[in-house]
C-alpha cells in the first residue's frame, strides 16, 4: 500500500492532455471470480475476493475506471434540473396523487426558452421530471389516466422538452420517480386519511405528505392502486400491449424488443413506463431514480426488483448513466449543491450494485465515502466507479413559487466551485413558471453566472500573454480515463525565483478548483503528488484570475 510522491511541472501538466486515449469499459455486471494472482486490469466494477490482500484491494481501486457514459457525463459538469408538473399549478412541493389532471394547465410551454436560459449558464445537459412522487406523468402513457392526456390541450411535455434540448445541442436526462402517490391502494388511502384526521384532532404534528393528503380530503388516488398493494409476482412481458396498441406490429416483427420479467403489479407498471420513455424519447444520457418514499412511515412500501430495471435500461440505451444505479452516479449526500473536499469517484460496496438503489455500505451523507479505510473494511465485496452528483435548486423550492427568489450569480459561482471544483457534477434545478416560461429574474441570474464562469474559467491566464502570471484560482485535474488515484497533493509556485507552497488538497479526480486566499504572481507552477494509490496520471493544470468581482 505504498504511497508514491511525484512532481509534475506546469509544462508537463499541459502535455498530459496528449496521453494515449484509454478505452472506458461499457456497463457490465461485476467481473467473475478470478485468481488472486491474476493481473488487475482496468474495469468500471470489480469484485473483492476473499483471498485479496489489502495491497491488492488498493490496486483494484486504483484501476477502477469510468464507463463511456460516465466519462462523458462527468465532462459535461453541469446539468439543469427542470421540476415542472402538477405541483407547478397547485403551489406544492410534494403532491398527493389525488389531484385532478385538469389542474395542469399551462397556457403554453416554451421549451426553447428554457434551453436558451440553460445554455446562457453554460449548461450542457438538461433533465426533466417526467413523473414526480405524485405520479402525474408528463407524456400520454398507455398505462395510466393520471397524465397530460386528460389535461387541457393534452401537451406531451416530454416530447417538447427532448426536441428542444436536442435542437439546442444539449444532452438529455429524464427523472421517473419510483414512488407514486397516484398508485396508492384506495382502501388503504381512505383509512390513512381518517388516521391523519385523528392525528390533527389530537394536536399531533403532521408530515408534509400527511398535510397534502388531508388538504385533498376524500379524493381517491388517481391511479389503479398498484403501489405496495401486495400483488403476486408473476411472469410478464414488457411492453405489455394494451387494446389497440400502436406498437403491436413493431413488437411482433421484432422492430421493438420485448423483455420477459417476473414482476408484481407496480414493478410491471414501472417497467412499462421505462420502456415507453426509452423507446419513444430515448436514448437519453441520464436516468434519475429518486429514492424517496413519502409513505414509508405510514405503512406503505413497494419492493422494487431494480435489477430488471437496470437490465432493460442497459439493453435499450447502453450509455445511459443511472442515478443510484450500477456504474452510474450517486447522491452527494445533501441538497445544497456542495461536494466533499475529499470526494472519491471509486466507492466500496457490500452488496452487488446491480441489485439495489445506491448500495453504499455507509450512508451517502457520511463524510468519508471512499478512503483506504472504507475500501478495506470487512464485508466490502465490490468496487465501482460511482461519481457524485450535487443537486440544488436555484430557488428555495424545487417547483416554481412566485414569492421565492432565485440565487444570485455569486451564489451560483460558489456552488460551481464547490461541486464541479470538488470532483462532482452540479445538478442545478431551474423550475419554469405556470406560464410555461423560466422567469426573467432566473434568466438574468443564470446569464450573469454563465458569463462569470466563461470569464474566469474559460481561459488559462498563461494564454493571455508572457509571464509572470497573476492568478487566484488553480484548477488541477487527473486524467480519469486511468481512474482516480491521487490521495494528497500540493501546488507550488515559483515566486521571485523561489518555489513556495500556495495550496494543497487530498483528492483531485475530474477537477479540483483551489481558491487562493489572495492573488499570486509567479513565473511557474507545479503540482507535487504526495500520496497516490498507483502511478498518477494528471491532466492539464490551469490558472485563473477573478479580475472583477462577481455580481451580487
Amino acid at each position: 500500500m505504498a504511497r508514491r510522491t511525484h512532481v509534475l511541472s506546469a509544462l508537463a501538466l499541459a502535455a498530459a492532455t496528449a496521453l494515449i486515449p484509454v478505452t472506458a469499459t461499457a456497463q457490465q455486471p461485476a467481473h467473475p471470480a478470478a485468481p488472486c494472482g491474476a493481473p488487475v486490469r482496468p474495469a468500471s466494477q470489480m469484485r473483492v475476493e476473499a483471498c485479496d490482500s489489502p495491497d491488492r484491494i488498493i490496486e483494484k481501486a486504483a484501476n477502477i475506471v469510468p464507463t463511456t457514459g460516465q466519462l462523458a457525463w462527468q465532462q459535461r459538469e453541469v446539468t439543469a434540473f427542470t421540476h415542472f408538473g402538477m405541483n407547478t399549478f397547485t403551489g406544492r412541493e410534494w403532491g398527493s396523487g389525488t389531484e385532478d389532471e385538469k389542474l395542469f394547465a399551462p397556457k403554453s410551454i416554451d421549451a426553447d426558452q428554457w434551453m436558451r436560459a440553460y445554455k446562457a449558464a453554460g449548461i450542457k445537459q438538461v433533465m426533466l421530471t417526467v413523473k414526480h412522487h405524485d405520479g402525474f406523468v408528463l407524456y400520454p402513457s398507455r398505462y395510466t389516466d393520471h397524465s397530460v392526456a386528460l389535461s387541457p390541450g393534452s401537451p406531451d411535455v416530454v416530447a417538447l422538452y427532448v426536441k428542444a434540448a436536442r435542437k439546442a445541442g444539449l444532452k438529455v436526462g429524464l427523472y421517473l420517480s419510483p414512488s407514486d402517490g397516484a398508485e396508492l391502494p384506495h382502501a388503504w388511502h381512505a383509512d390513512w386519511v381518517e388516521e391523519i384526521r385523528a392525528k390533527e384532532a389530537a394536536g399531533e404534528t403532521l408530515s408534509l405528505p400527511e398535510r397534502m393528503a388531508l388538504e385533498d380530503g376524500d379524493r381517491a388516488p388517481a391511479g389503479q392502486g398498484r403501489f405496495g398493494n401486495g400483488s403476486a409476482v408473476t411472469e410478464r412481458t414488457i411492453p405489455t400491449l394494451v387494446p389497440g396498441d400502436d406498437r403491436a406490429a413493431r413488437v411482433r416483427s421484432g422492430k421493438l424488443p420485448t423483455f420477459k420479467v417476473k414482476a408484481d403489479d407496480y414493478d410491471a407498471y414501472y417497467l412499462n413506463q421505462l420502456y415507453e420513455i426509452f423507446t419513444q424519447y430515448g436514448p437519453v444520457e441520464e436516468l434519475w431514480l429518486d429514492g424517496a418514499n413519502p409513505w414509508s412511515g405510514s405503512g406503505i412500501t413497494q419492493k422494487y426488483d431494480v435489477k430488471q430495471w437496470f437490465d432493460m435500461v442497459k439493453a435499450l440505451s447502453p450509455n445511459t448513466v443511472v442515478f443510484q444505479g450500477p456504474q452510474g452516479v450517486r447522491w452527494v449526500g445533501n441538497e445544497n449543491g456542495v461536494a466533499r473536499e475529499t470526494e472519491w469517484s471509486v466507492t466500496p460496496h457490500t452488496t452487488d450494485p446491480w441489485t439495489g438503489l445506491g448500495s453504499l455500505p455507509n450512508d451517502s451523507t457520511e463524510p468519508d465515502i471512499g478512503s483506504r479505510d472504507r475500501l478495506l473494511e470487512p464485508g466490502v465485496n465490490y468496487l465501482q466507479w460511482y461519481p457524485a452528483e450535487a443537486d440544488v435548486s436555484n430557488r428555495p423550492g424545487w417547483f416554481y413559487h412566485p414569492q421565492e427568489k432565485p440565487k444570485t450569480p455569486a451564489q451560483l459561482m460558489d456552488l460551481y466551485e464547490k461541486s464541479v471544483g470538488r470532483n462532482a457534477s452540479l445538478l442545478l434545478n431551474v423550475p419554469p413558471a405556470p406560464d410555461g416560461r423560466i422567469a426573467d429574474e432566473d434568466v438574468a441570474s443564470l446569464t450573469a453566472y454563465g458569463a462569470d464562469v466563461r470569464r474566469i474559467y474559460g481561459t488559462d491566464v498563461r494564454k493571455k500573454g508572457p509571464g509572470p502570471y497573476t492568478f487566484d484560482r488553480v484548477a488541477v485535474r487527473e486524467d480519469i480515463r486511468h481512474g482516480q488515484r491521487v490521495e494528497k497533493f500540493a501546488v507550488e509556485a515559483r515566486i521571485h525565483g523561489t518555489w513556495q507552497r500556495i495550496a494543497d488538497g487530498t483528492t483531485i479526480g475530474h477537477e479540483r478548483i483551489l481558491p487562493l486566499s489572495e492573488a499570486v504572481t509567479a513565473s511557474d507552477v507545479r503540482v507535487k503528488v504526495l500520496e497516490s494509490r498507483a502511478k498518477p496520471y494528471l491532466a492539464a493544470t490551469t490558472l485563473h484570475l477573478t479580475t472583477a468581482p462577481v455580481k451580487p
